[in-house]
């Protein structure tokens, strides 16, 4: 799962959120940081409220993951992914074909959440503009067995960029994709994958249900009918 859909549900509560989202913030932030469950586990109780929180989201995010790359869409998807990009990049041997047909799945899974409801996207930057990126470093600080020193400034760039609002554009997520292939060391991907897209949107819309568990599914259909109900 990406940023949106491990959190959209918890806006109401900020640090709890951010959590949710500690783990991928590392891998780009401060890589060779890790916040495992067992060690967040440990810090879920009688500690500070902030750092409790924190330790609650990083366990709901890895318990979240597991469930999802298990599910039978996300395997589906991410092969045909896969396969479609290698055959659009023939040249292609190498490891990225299967590790967009990865994140692929994930970056459009947010975006058809936020094309459901675009006020879920609203709430959580609104939500993370409560956090303070020192109290969920020093956080994560306490979970983890190296020191982040980058997070705090991360989140607040994070917060800025609001880069999850490109999700739902195809040559808006080229560009995020590109800047995922140069982080990773992957090579760019040409202007002409922008046209992969919409059928791969169409996909993961079709499976949206599929590739959520049941409380989500739920909390998704509370959801949709509260903005039905805000219409009328």
């Amino acid at each position: 799962m990406n940023y949106l859909a491990h959190g959209w549900r918890f806006t109401h509560d900020p640090y709890f959120l951010a959590g949710t989202a500690v783990p991928d913030w590392l891998c780009v932030a401060d890589r060779g940081v890790r916040v495992r469950s067992k060690r967040a586990a440990e810090w879920t109780d009688g500690c500070d409220a902030e750092t409790a929180a924190v330790a609650r989201g990083i366990c709901r995010h890895h318990a979240d993951d597991r469930w999802f790359h298990q599910t039978r869409a996300f395997a589906e998807l991410s092969l045909g992914f896969s396969r479609r990009t290698h055959d659009a990049l023939p040249a292609d041997e190498g490891f990225r074909p299967w590790f967009l047909g990865h994140i692929l799945v994930e970056l459009l899974l947010d975006a058809a959440l936020i094309e459901q409801r675009p006020e879920r996207l609203t709430a959580y930057y609104a939500a993370l503009a409560e956090v303070d990126g020192a109290v969920v470093e020093a956080a994560v600080n306490r979970i983890a067995l190296q020191p982040a020193q980058r997070l705090s400034n991360f989140i607040s760039l994070f917060c800025r960029a609001r880069f999850l609002y490109d999700y739902t554009d195809d040559g808006k997520l080229l560009v995020r994709l590109n800047q995922v292939m140069q982080r990773v060391r992957l090579p760019a991907l040409p202007a002409s994958f922008v046209e992969l897209l919409p059928a791969m949107r169409d996909e993961v819309r079709n499976r949206q249900i599929e590739l959520l568990d049941a409380e989500q599914v739920a909390a998704g259909v509370k959801d949709l009918n509260r903005g039905v109900a805000e219409t009328q």
